[in-house]
């Protein structure tokens, strides 16, 4: 599904999620955007930084997961920068740049973002969480590069 919304990311950003992605793999790598964030169906956030988090997970090449107090701290520095919690980054070192069912079943955050890197192939997606009656649902968002 498809929204209406748009994720602004600079591209030096996206070259350094790329890269470390790269040297990550084959484990999945993981962390937090911030920036200003407009969580409206057709809002647009945009990016002004980004927080590279350790993937604790139990199974790294095909999960992520943050640390709780990790994740903390991090949030505590942006909103400290001034910065809004804008969503969440991580890879899929052989996997596609849409959400896995994994990823639908651990997303907590409503009207964030949440940016795949792809390697094979290599490509970026955005994809905004949405809350409804049945859950919640990754909608596919623009992705701009400036």
């Amino acid at each position: 599904m498809t929204s209406s919304s748009t994720l602004v990311v600079p591209v030096e950003i996206r070259n350094a999620l790329l890269e470390r992605a790269r040297e990550g793999a084959p484990e999945e790598i993981c962390g937090v955007f911030g920036g200003e964030c407009d969580p409206a169906p057709d809002g647009r956030s945009r990016v002004r930084s980004q927080y590279p988090a350790e993937n604790v997970a139990e199974a790294p090449r095909t999960r992520y997961r943050i640390a709780p107090e990790e994740q903390l701290a991090i949030f505590e520095e942006l909103e400290g920068d001034g910065e809004d919690i804008v969503g969440f980054y991580h890879s899929h070192p052989e996997g596609p740049s849409a959400p896995s069912e994994t990823d639908a079943a651990q997303a907590t955050w409503p009207d964030r973002s949440y940016l795949i890197v792809s390697l094979e192939p290599l490509e970026v997606g955005s994809w905004r969480w949405r809350e409804d009656e049945a859950g919640g649902r990754f909608e596919r968002e623009r992705l701009i590069l400036e």
